[in-house]
């Protein structure tokens, strides 16, 4: 029996130092290596500093930005995840119906707006960084106006700023929020 127990142990700190240093050192080495952007969580940098990340969302509510979809953390990383509310909660239907109105008033769009869902409801994990290219579309009024720049110039930086399908297959094109904010700021200047 007592043979058995250090054995046990000996194994049990072998794959300990295998399993918990040496494998995530080396793995950590290789993405250093092969993807260090990505590795170090896709941060983007104005003026040499962190401003975000590429697969964060972020909070943008002024007029002059375009919006991201809405969170239910508030954007915040640490506890991410949806509201988990179902579809026949009433909470969730007020939510989304007083967001839409927001969104609808905000944008000058007509009451008849087909609104992307993205824009009403929160994605799973409610750090999303992404929405459609047509609710960057319908916000393109909204930020011309505060910017005071034409919209077909902020149309032509939706265009070279969309992203494809993954895969060539899967979702559809999209537009990441955090880097066309951080474009119409180049432009505004």
């Amino acid at each position: 029996m007592k043979k058995q127990m250090i054995i046990s142990i000996k194994i049990l700190l072998v794959f300990t130092v295998l399993t918990g240093i040496i494998y995530p050192f080396f793995i950590t080495g290789i993405a250093q290596l092969v993807f260090p952007f990505r590795a170090n969580g896709s941060l983007i940098q104005k003026n040499n500093l962190d401003v975000g990340s590429e697969l964060i969302g972020q909070k943008f509510t002024g007029d002059e930005y375009f919006w991201s979809r809405p969170s239910a953390v508030d954007y915040n990383p640490l506890p991410s995840g949806g509201s988990n509310y179902g579809m026949t909660n009433q909470k969730l239907k007020d939510t989304t119906l007083a967001i839409r109105e927001l969104f609808i008033q905000k944008n000058h769009l007509s009451e008849n707006t087909d609104v992307p869902e993205e824009m009403v409801f929160s994605s799973a994990s409610g750090l999303d960084p992404h929405i459609s290219v047509m609710a960057a579309k319908l916000q393109v009024h909204r930020v011309s106006k505060a910017r005071s720049i034409d919209e077909k110039k902020i149309d032509e930086l939706i265009d070279d700023l969309k992203e494809p399908r993954q895969f060539f297959f899967l979702g559809e094109a999209r537009i990441n929020v955090l880097l066309l904010n951080l474009e119409l700021d180049k432009v505004s200047k």
